[in-house]
């Protein structure tokens, strides 16, 4: 229950609330708070809602446009999916997702929520509380990752799901699609699936089958598939969107964030090496300080959980202050820009287009099946009928 509402300045403005995690992550609070202080400084119209144990919200009384709710327990990162979803009912992360929810036939608290808490865990109970979308099965982690043509990559997913089937694959295709059409404008964003090579024979039985399902749903005019991409192609800008299954994803994500920590930290010692190096540096300082930005991962925290019916983002565990802020404000960012309703319609669309996910549709149910259950999904019903 609410612990304190504080007053909150009426604006003409549309007023975005954003639901936050604040026990979530490695560090908590003592980076959650400093990051949402910053935040509602840069965003005069915004609200935030606290959620987290009493005493460790102490530090936000007397904030304007803020409400604290308090939450009992928290989910720790090396909590498993059971624990956080039937042991912790009370626990900061599912009561800020609970904000998300729609109260009936009145909107939700929030429009969105912001965690940096256990990614299965804000995956599992994001999808019981507020479910998904018809035709999708599981959410994904989707985020942009910088490339050489001074552009973004769309990646996804970036660990919600370690295990995906061929299916998943192809329905995160379609998520991503929306995303970037509703986002970037792009009416048919080019999709990649991540593997070890472009040739289609190479890759895992899953990856085969998910490359068949796309060319399939290329052929019917579902997709935009590009074709199989490696690790490299995500920065080369080679399409628009990969997609690959959250262990794959969440490695080369980690993997990309610590090359460039490395780089970072060589060029530093290089130009400390000596007298001559350092006043080298004072003439690249305006160059080296650009680079820096560029590659700096904490600009890019904050990746969208597509597939549900609430905007769920989900920060870097490891996320310091200034991190977190940039995941808050992608969340504002995308409520402001109504990506829900945005990237849902364009799901439905692109499903309502899918001759075997009419009502009826014979294709949609196996020959002797009488129980609509065992239905295949209309995604990959439409594709096998295409």
């Amino acid at each position: 229950m609410p612990i304190a509402h504080l007053s909150m300045a009426a604006t003409s403005a549309p007023t975005i609330r954003l639901a936050v995690d604040c026990m979530g992550g490695d560090h908590g609070p003592s980076v959650t708070l400093p990051a949402c202080r910053a935040f509602l400084a840069a965003h005069p119209q915004a609200e935030l809602v606290l959620v987290g144990r009493a005493e460790a919200l102490q530090a936000a009384e007397g904030w304007a446009r803020c409400t604290r709710v308090a939450a009992s327990e928290v989910v720790e990162m090396s909590d498993s999916v059971e624990v956080a979803l039937r042991r912790k009912k009370d626990s900061s992360l599912r009561v800020a997702v609970s904000q998300v929810k729609p109260l009936g036939d009145r909107t939700s608290l929030a429009q969105a929520c912001v965690s940096a808490g256990n990614t299965g865990a804000l995956m599992a109970v994001s999808r019981y509380v507020l479910k998904t979308v018809d035709g999708i099965d599981r959410p994904a982690i989707a985020t942009v990752m910088p490339n050489e043509l001074d552009g973004y990559t769309t990646v996804l997913d970036l660990g919600a799901n370690v295990d995906c089937t061929a299916e998943n694959l192809l329905q995160f295709a379609v998520m991503g699609s929306a995303l970037v059409a509703a986002v970037e404008g792009k009416n048919e964003p080019t999709v990649g699936l991540l593997n070890i090579g472009e040739e289609a024979i190479k890759g895992s039985e899953t990856i085969k089958q998910a490359g068949e399902l796309l060319r399939a749903a290329a052929a019917a005019g579902l997709v935009n598939f590009h074709g199989n991409v490696e690790g490299n192609d995500i920065f080369k800008g080679t399409c628009d969107i990969v997609v690959c299954d959250g262990f794959v994803g969440n490695v080369a994500l980690k993997t990309a964030e610590g090359l460039a920590t490395m780089l970072t930290s060589f060029i530093k010692q290089e130009f400390k090496r000596n007298a001559l190096t350092k006043l080298a540096a004072l003439a690249a300082l305006p160059v080296l300080n650009r680079l820096k930005h560029r590659v700096d991962h904490r600009r890019y925290n904050g990746a969208a959980l597509l597939g549900l019916r609430g905007l769920v983002f989900k920060s870097h565990g490891s996320a310091d202050a200034y991190a977190f802020e940039q995941a808050l404000n992608r969340a504002h960012d995308a409520a402001r820009n109504d990506l829900l309703d945005r990237v849902e319609r364009r799901i439905r669309a692109t499903l309502a287009a899918m001759p075997a996910a009419a009502e009826g549709n014979p294709a949609t149910v196996p020959a002797g099946t009488t129980d609509p259950e065992a239905a295949p999904r209309p995604v990959l019903a439409a594709v096998q009928s295409a």
